[in-house]
């Protein structure tokens, strides 16, 4: 007899695939906050220079991090909620793969563009992701409460 989770992870492979992807991404914003931090002058452990701004790397990779620790969760479980509800797996894994790439990209324009303007390039990107998120709550509305 088969397994449920191992059925739900063969239906769901590149879903589970696309949440290891946006796992790593915050894990690697960590270290790279992490590393940034430390690398100040005067280093405080657990605090930004209320000073710093775009310019600096160190808020950039700051802020990096805090948005998606900000944005992840609420995608993970609307995935995670698609996953138990029986969502189509294959619009599933587009969703997801769009906003696992559209928070890649975001991260990387974050990084290398120290600017104040709004919208910013970075901005498209997470609005992207954000749009993912959306029509995945309101397809999982509608399939939950019809």
């Amino acid at each position: 007899m088969p397994n449920l989770l191992t059925e739900l992870g063969h239906v769901y492979h590149s879903c589970l695939l696309a949440i290891w992807l946006m796992l790593v991404t915050v894990l690697l914003q960590a270290i790279i906050a992490m590393v940034a931090h430390r690398r100040q002058k005067r280093y405080v452990p657990g605090i930004l220079d209320p000073t710093l701004s775009h310019e600096s790397f160190v808020f950039r990779s700051h802020r990096t991090f805090q948005n998606s620790l900000e944005n992840l969760p609420v995608m993970l479980f609307s995935m995670l909620l698609a996953i138990l509800a029986g969502f189509d797996a294959s619009a599933l894994a587009l969703l997801s793969w769009v906003y696992a790439l559209a928070r890649v990209i975001h991260m990387a324009l974050y990084y290398a563009i120290a600017t104040e303007k709004n919208p910013s390039p970075r901005s498209y990107a997470y609005s992207l992701a954000l749009f993912c998120n959306i029509v995945l709550l309101g397809w999982l509305g509608s399939l939950l409460i019809l």
